[in-house]
Formats: C-alpha cells, structure tokens, sequence
C-alpha cells in the first residue's frame, strides 16, 4: 500500500508498514507496538512519505497532512496509526479514515457490509470505528460510524478553572478563558469527545468566522498553538478548536484549527464535533447536519435517543492523487 489521496482539502499518504520498512523506516511489525515506540520511527517516516524529494529536510514543505501507516492484516477489523506532521498520533481522523477505507477499497480489501477500524495512539486502548461503503446524494463513498460523543469539560480531561459557565442561545456551555483572551467574540465553547478531544466556539454570524489567513497570522497563530497543542493550559493532552455558525436551519459554517497541525481547511471529526454541540445545544433541527468549511461540505447524522446523541455518522469521498515526480517510493507496491 503506497498512495495519496484528498477529502475535503485534506490529503494523507497511506502506506503499508512493509513498504515503510523497505524504505528504512523501522516500523515494528505489529500496531501496538508501532504506536508504543513511535518516537523511533515516525519523524523519519514524515520525512520520507510527507515532504517533497530532492530538498534538504527541513526546507521542504508537505505534500500531505499526515501519514496513515496501515493496514497489517489483509482482512477486517483493520489496524491503522494516524501520524501528524510534528510526528505525534492521533487518535481519530475523520477525513483520514475516509482515505484509509478508500484505500482499502481500491486495493480489494474492503469488504461488503461494516466493517472495524481500529487507530492505535499509544499505551491506551485503540479508538475504534465503525466503517463502511456507501453513497450520499448519488455519491459513493465511506460512511463513518463515530459513536455518542462526551460533553463538557471532564469530556475532553479540560485543566481546573480553565473554563466557566456561560450560554449561547440560552444554551449552557463554556467560556473558555484563554479563547476569550484572543477574540472578546469567543465567550461561548462546547467542550465535544468524539474519540479525540474538541472545543467548538460558537458565533452569531458567519462574518464572525476567523479567516484563512487570520488563522496563520502572528500573534493569533502562536495564541491558538499554545492552546490546541499538548500541554497547552486548556487541555493537557492539547484539544482541536473550532469557530461555528449556523447558516440554516441545519447547516452551519466552520473554521479548524488542528493540535498538531494548525489550521486545516477541513477535518471531519472536527465537522462531527460542530454537528454533536450544535446537536446538544438545540441550535439546529437535525437528525442531518452539513458542516460548510473551506475544503468543502460535510454531511453528518446524528442517531438522537431519550438519552441524547447515540451516534454520529459522518460521509466522505476521497481522491486518488498522483505521487510526486522523483518521489523514492512512487514506485514501491
């Protein structure tokens, strides 16, 4: 397995860990230990698969936002490590699982019918979920069972005091003091799990939306970095941030900011964690949600229950793309 793709304006690089090793990236041969000894490995392995050849390392830019180092088996349920940029593993991506099961289709392997995909991200439980082919609007593509997401500061393991109450809409949520520190607009959060940890602030217009560049810009950057990333003084284990507004009445824009990573112009678990608040919060009619963000539209179910949220399902198409002229594993299998 060696390919590239792109959903939604994010690309990944899925390679099998025997293609990795043939290349002298030392993956170990089982995904347990892969993600137990991932400092050994998986800077180099960003290096190989995620920048462009021919340039000194620390010059060239990516080629993708990630590596998925998978699949070890050749049948369901199907292992997989999502690596970041800065080398760490997450624990869930929706538009990388998107690619990974269409992989795993153009290679034969997806089966008919759902199917298990665990991510392994180091010493705790793999994260799992629930995948499977199908069509949206008379597209086909994968569907992605999530699960019922977590609520609130204790959801996503959010530091004493890092946040107090406050509304939206009437709607109790957060105020997330270092966010409001940024922007006085971002004085109402929804702290979401869905596998990984989410922030959502939410916004009364779509104008209020920070933009692109905005997201790039110093001192904003390095504001939100010092938040998103691990060890920052919201969340220990870091937290992914997104600005929302509802546009319909069950359509909302968005914006991601990605620990990690940085601004992303999509991310569907980042799209599942603005459904879930907007969902919760009884900002949107449901059970069907789009999230509008820069790379494109996500569609996204929520399965509500008399206890709430049971499940989300979010739908993706992914793009093969071509590997870069020069690449040294263009032609590995």
């Amino acid at each position: 397995m060696n390919r590239l793709y792109d959903a939604r304006g994010n690309r990944y690089r899925v390679v099998g860990p025997d293609v990795a090793r043939s290349l002298g990236v030392a993956v170990p041969p089982t995904p347990a230990r892969a993600a137990a000894a991932v400092a050994s490995w998986a800077r180099q392995a960003i290096d190989a698969f995620c920048r462009t050849p021919d340039q000194a390392p620390a010059a060239k830019p990516f080629i993708s936002d990630g590596l998925l180092v998978g699949p070890f088996e050749t049948t369901p349920p199907f292992n997989v490590l999502i690596v970041n940029t800065d080398a760490s593993l997450a624990e869930r991506s929706g538009n990388g699982l998107t690619i990974f099961v269409t992989a795993l289709k153009d290679e034969g392997l997806a089966p008919d019918g759902a199917f298990d995909l665990h991510v392994h991200h180091g010493a705790a439980a793999p994260t799992t979920t629930v995948a499977e082919l199908g069509h949206e609007d008379g597209s086909a593509g994968v569907w992605l069972s999530m699960g019922a997401p977590g609520f609130g500061p204790e959801a996503v393991g959010a530091r004493p005091g890092a946040s107090a109450a406050a509304a939206f809409e009437g709607a109790a949520c957060s105020r997330v003091a270092a966010l409001a520190a940024l922007d006085a607009r971002w004085t109402a959060s929804q702290f979401v799990r869905i596998g990984n940890p989410h922030c959502v602030t939410l916004l009364e217009s779509a104008e209020n939306l920070p933009s692109w560049e905005a997201l790039h810009a110093e001192p904003l950057h390095g504001g939100l970095k010092a938040i998103a990333d691990p060890g920052g003084g919201v969340c220990p284990a870091g937290v992914n941030l997104q600005w929302a507004a509802r546009i319909g009445p069950n359509r909302l824009a968005a914006r991601v900011f990605e620990r990690g990573e940085g601004p992303t112009r999509s991310s569907g678990t980042s799209a599942v964690a603005v459904a879930a608040a907007a969902l919760h919060l009884g900002l949107v009619e449901g059970p069907r949600v789009q999230i509008v963000m820069p790379g494109g539209t996500a569609p996204v179910i929520g399965a509500i229950g008399p206890g709430g949220l049971l499940d989300m399902r979010l739908f993706g198409v992914a793009d093969l793309l071509s590997l870069p002229s020069g690449d040294p594993a263009k032609d590995t299998p």
